[in-house]
């Protein structure tokens, strides 16, 4: 990979400490795994959920060993209704309170229009749009009734920008995504809620090199101003500043973690 090398690591400063979060889609080396620990090295406590049971448990027990008694892990398909309400209740119950909601949980594929199916097109939609929609909902409803505000944070995409061939139903689902973050922002300003979004380019993680081909991957690479990929850690890194104090004026925004944008 050519391009500018990836900064240092940047140890935490305590922004989240006292709060809880609740990170979907955080059992893997992604986005996801790497603001459960970013939260949990700025001083927050965090519940994990996945649909994968043994990847969660198995990243759970990671994050434990390095912030013992901080991490909670509750599998969670957030395509399933009552298994999002259960993620939630399970935050109130075990950590007392909730402050801060990563809806992370995406899935993609690549298909041309003309070829994809129902059931493709449906899938994505489902987890990437809907299950942001049914965690903002359960989030949403807790924020109104605790009094306390709170903070949610979207993962959307740069995809939901632009075009890029094979992807019309994960930038249609990011899209979306955007769109939801913008109202859901208007709608919770007055019970003190803040809803923003980050939407990143490219993210390298271990699953991502499986299913995505070398050329594909260095082409995406050259398009950003670096020319290269992101480290998963500097997209939780906005995320954290998103989730912080130092964002208490921000809300509706999509802010891109990428060199692409409009």
């Amino acid at each position: 990979m050519t391009g500018v090398e990836s900064p240092e690591y940047v140890p935490g400063h305590g922004l989240l400490k006292g709060r809880t979060a609740v990170v979907t889609a955080a059992a893997g080396a992604g986005i996801g795994g790497a603001t459960a620990r970013r939260f949990l090295e700025e001083g927050a406590r965090v519940l994990i959920s996945d649909a994968h049971a043994r990847r969660l448990k198995e990243h759970a027990a990671e994050l434990a060993g390095e912030h013992p008694g901080a991490v909670t892990a509750v599998p969670c398909d957030v395509t399933d209704e009552a298994q999002v309400q259960g993620l939630f209740d399970t935050a109130v119950r075990e950590h007392g309170r909730l402050d801060i909601v990563v809806n992370n949980a995406g899935l993609g594929g690549t298909s041309a229009l003309v070829d994809m199916t129902d059931d493709q097109w449906t899938r994505v939609l489902d987890v990437t749009l809907n299950g942001t929609f049914r965690c903002s909902r359960a989030a949403l409803r807790h924020f109104r009734e605790s009094g306390r505000g709170g903070v949610i944070v979207n993962n959307s995409s740069v995809v939901g920008w632009r075009a890029q061939a094979g992807q019309a139903h994960y930038a249609a689902a990011k899209a979306g995504v955007m769109a939801l973050t913008r109202c859901a922002a208007i709608e919770a300003a007055g019970y003190g809620v803040r809803v923003n979004a980050v939407a990143p380019s490219l993210a390298m993680h271990p699953h991502l090199v499986k299913v995505t081909s070398a050329e594909l991957l260095e082409e995406l690479a050259a398009r950003e101003a670096f020319g290269r990929y992101a480290e998963p850690w500097e997209v939780a890194n906005a995320i954290v500043f998103l989730a912080s104090g130092y964002s208490s004026y921000l809300t509706g925004e999509v802010v891109s973690v990428s060199s692409q944008h409009p």
